[in-house]
Protein backbone atom coordinates (compact mmCIF):
# COMPACT_ATOMS: atom_id res chain seq x y z
CA UNK A 1 0.00 0.00 0.00
CA UNK A 2 1.75 3.18 -1.77
CA UNK A 3 -0.70 5.27 0.44
CA UNK A 4 1.15 4.92 3.53
CA UNK A 5 4.17 6.16 2.36
CA UNK A 6 2.55 9.01 0.75
CA UNK A 7 1.14 10.21 3.80
CA UNK A 8 4.04 10.01 5.27
CA UNK A 9 5.62 12.48 2.73
CA UNK A 10 2.54 14.86 3.25
CA UNK A 11 2.99 15.51 6.98
CA UNK A 12 6.95 15.58 6.91
CA UNK A 13 6.13 18.74 4.17
CA UNK A 14 3.65 20.05 6.23
CA UNK A 15 6.04 19.84 9.20
CA UNK A 16 8.76 21.19 7.60
CA UNK A 17 6.12 24.32 6.50
CA UNK A 18 5.11 24.35 10.11
CA UNK A 19 8.94 24.64 11.36
CA UNK A 20 9.47 27.58 8.79
CA UNK A 21 6.35 29.39 9.54
CA UNK A 22 6.01 28.51 13.38
CA UNK A 23 2.96 27.02 13.21
CA UNK A 24 1.47 25.91 16.51
CA UNK A 25 -0.84 23.69 14.87
CA UNK A 26 -2.47 22.55 12.15
CA UNK A 27 -6.14 21.68 11.50
CA UNK A 28 -6.33 20.30 7.59
CA UNK A 29 -4.28 19.80 5.09
CA UNK A 30 -5.62 19.63 1.72
CA UNK A 31 -4.68 18.25 -1.52
CA UNK A 32 -5.38 17.51 -4.84
CA UNK A 33 -5.72 14.31 -6.34
CA UNK A 34 -5.50 13.21 -10.07
CA UNK A 35 -8.23 10.80 -11.40
CA UNK A 36 -5.83 8.68 -12.51
CA UNK A 37 -3.13 9.23 -10.24
CA UNK A 38 -3.28 5.39 -8.66
CA UNK A 39 -3.80 6.91 -5.23
CA UNK A 40 -7.02 5.37 -3.67
CA UNK A 41 -8.45 8.13 -1.88
CA UNK A 42 -10.31 5.37 0.51
CA UNK A 43 -6.53 4.07 1.66
CA UNK A 44 -4.81 7.65 1.49
CA UNK A 45 -7.67 8.72 4.30
CA UNK A 46 -7.60 5.32 6.34
CA UNK A 47 -3.66 6.16 6.27
CA UNK A 48 -3.75 9.67 7.24
CA UNK A 49 -6.24 8.42 9.83
CA UNK A 50 -3.71 6.41 11.57
CA UNK A 51 -0.56 8.49 10.98
CA UNK A 52 -1.42 12.07 11.72
CA UNK A 53 -1.86 11.17 15.57
CA UNK A 54 1.90 10.28 15.37
CA UNK A 55 2.38 14.13 14.68
CA UNK A 56 2.45 16.53 17.44
CA UNK A 57 1.50 19.56 15.14
CA UNK A 58 -0.90 17.20 12.68
CA UNK A 59 -2.31 14.78 15.82
CA UNK A 60 -5.87 16.23 15.15
CA UNK A 61 -6.00 17.64 10.93
CA UNK A 62 -8.42 16.82 8.75
CA UNK A 63 -7.28 15.27 5.04
CA UNK A 64 -9.05 17.45 2.65
CA UNK A 65 -9.27 15.50 -1.31
CA UNK A 66 -10.00 17.58 -3.97
CA UNK A 67 -10.33 15.23 -7.44
CA UNK A 68 -8.69 16.65 -10.44
CA UNK A 69 -10.05 14.95 -13.62
CA UNK A 70 -8.30 13.43 -15.94
CA UNK A 71 -8.26 15.31 -19.13
CA UNK A 72 -6.73 13.86 -22.28
CA UNK A 73 -5.93 15.60 -25.43
CA UNK A 74 -5.49 14.85 -29.03
CA UNK A 75 -2.77 15.73 -31.55
CA UNK A 76 -5.08 15.03 -34.51
CA UNK A 77 -8.05 16.81 -34.03
CA UNK A 78 -7.22 18.84 -30.94
CA UNK A 79 -9.94 17.88 -28.93
CA UNK A 80 -9.97 17.14 -25.65
CA UNK A 81 -11.92 13.92 -23.62
CA UNK A 82 -12.63 12.43 -20.58
CA UNK A 83 -9.55 9.55 -20.08
CA UNK A 84 -11.30 7.36 -18.06
CA UNK A 85 -14.36 7.49 -19.87
CA UNK A 86 -12.38 6.96 -23.36
CA UNK A 87 -8.87 5.80 -22.53
CA UNK A 88 -6.06 6.55 -24.77
CA UNK A 89 -7.73 6.25 -28.15
CA UNK A 90 -9.66 9.81 -29.24
CA UNK A 91 -13.57 9.04 -29.31
CA UNK A 92 -13.97 11.82 -31.98
CA UNK A 93 -11.61 10.74 -34.54
CA UNK A 94 -10.28 7.54 -32.86
CA UNK A 95 -6.68 8.57 -32.98
CA UNK A 96 -4.28 7.21 -30.88
CA UNK A 97 -2.11 9.80 -31.06
CA UNK A 98 -3.22 11.27 -27.27
CA UNK A 99 -1.68 12.50 -24.39
CA UNK A 100 -3.02 13.36 -20.73
CA UNK A 101 -3.41 16.71 -19.95
CA UNK A 102 -4.57 16.81 -15.84
CA UNK A 103 -5.30 13.64 -13.98
CA UNK A 104 -2.41 12.22 -12.46
CA UNK A 105 -1.34 15.01 -10.19
CA UNK A 106 -1.00 14.67 -6.08
CA UNK A 107 -0.39 18.12 -4.69
CA UNK A 108 -0.46 19.97 -1.68
CA UNK A 109 -3.02 22.59 -1.97
CA UNK A 110 -3.69 23.75 1.31
CA UNK A 111 -2.43 23.69 5.00
CA UNK A 112 -5.14 25.34 7.08
CA UNK A 113 -3.27 26.45 10.91
CA UNK A 114 -5.29 27.25 14.21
Amino acid sequence: MHELGIVFHIIKSVEEVGRDNSLESVSAVTVQLGEVSGVIDFYLTDCWQWAVKRSELLADAELKIEEIKAVTYCEDCEKTYSTVDHGRTCPYCQSEKTYLLTGNEFIIKEIEAC
